[in-house]
């Protein structure tokens, strides 16, 4: 298995959230976008030297997949802070009382008060108090960054929102069709060059990972809407922040599912996850191509876990 840089899990304890529906919003919560694909058939996966070892992004294969909208951008704190004030729904990280940040997100002191408690992954610290509204833990908070996407949300988390708002997560196969933008095979959303002149076209970590980022970048995501849509339209899905998916994870998804439609329907106790965060780099996790794939429990969050929403024929 590859190491985890970039999902620092939190075990289960048996104390689920309540699953029973919240009431739906009265439309789409405001800023929300979702944009309309035709759907059809794509080569998903890859079997490339550059496939991390242990997470199935292979074998290649055809897959159809059937029409579906999906969100142009991750959901936001701004459209997160609207469901909050409609139902009054408290996050698992809120009710665990702490979530993980990376630790250069964090000031110096709160770095040394922090407990580390994530065996071989130094770089992250579950912080108290750290919450989708308290990204960076006490003393931060998202009034200063609405747009940006809502993080420290579990995959619970995600199903509370999809219920109330409408919609729903995207299949694996759905979030990696749309996130190609009508590319076969390329690595990223755009190509296979990482950078265009000399400049990202992606938030992932610039520098040495993980102590030395380069001059001028800040650990940390983005706009939710930042730097350029791909061929669909869809923004950000290289890198940011990870996006849960509705599959349940195993190395074995493109050998399991179907090549209509598939999607991970056996329970495993993991999450799938897509799409990597602005912590990947190539020198230790380069899960931010488009076939990459990750996973985690479905109470776990971090600062750098997100989401984005989809619907099965939801208007443009």
């Amino acid at each position: 298995m590859s190491k985890g840089c970039c999902v620092p899990a939190r075990a289960h304890d048996g104390a689920a959230q309540d699953t029973a529906p919240l009431a739906a919003a009265d439309g789409a919560p405001e800023g929300a976008r979702l944009l309309r694909l035709a759907g059809g058939e794509f080569s998903m996966g890859n079997d490339g030297a550059d496939a991390v070892l242990g997470d199935g992004e292979g074998p290649a294969r055809r897959v159809r997949v059937s029409p579906f909208s999906i969100a142009a951008c991750t959901v936001t704190n701004r459209e997160f802070a609207q469901f909050v004030r409609a139902t009054r729904y408290v996050t698992d990280a809120e009710r665990y009382g702490s979530s993980f940040v990376f630790y250069l997100q964090l000031p110096a002191a709160e770095r040394l008060r922090a407990r580390q408690v994530v065996p071989g992954l130094p770089w992250w610290l579950p912080v108290d108090f750290a919450s989708w509204q308290r990204p960076a833990g006490p003393g931060t908070h998202i009034r200063d960054r609405p747009g940006h996407p809502v993080v420290h949300v579990s995959w619970n988390d995600c199903m509370a929102y999809c219920a109330w708002a409408g919609v729903r997560l995207a299949s694996e196969a759905e979030w990696e069709f749309a996130a190609r933008g009508g590319l076969e095979g390329r690595t990223f959303a755009w190509g296979d060059e990482l950078e265009r002149d000399g400049a990202p076209r992606c938030n992932v970590w610039r520098g040495d990972f993980p102590h030395a980022p380069a001059a001028g970048w800040q650990p940390g995501p983005v706009e939710a809407a930042a730097l350029e849509p791909n061929g669909h339209g869809l923004y950000n899905t290289c890198g940011n922040v990870w996006e849960w998916c509705a599959d349940w994870f195993s190395p074995m998804y493109h050998r399991e599912t179907p090549a209509h439609d598939p999607q991970g329907l056996h329970p495993t106790g993991r999450r799938s996850m897509r799409g990597g965060s602005f912590l990947c780099h190539d020198s230790y996790c380069n899960r931010y191509r488009v076939a990459a794939r990750s996973s985690n429990t479905p109470e776990s969050s971090a600062s750098h876990i997100g989401f984005r929403v989809a619907a099965w024929c939801a208007k443009a």
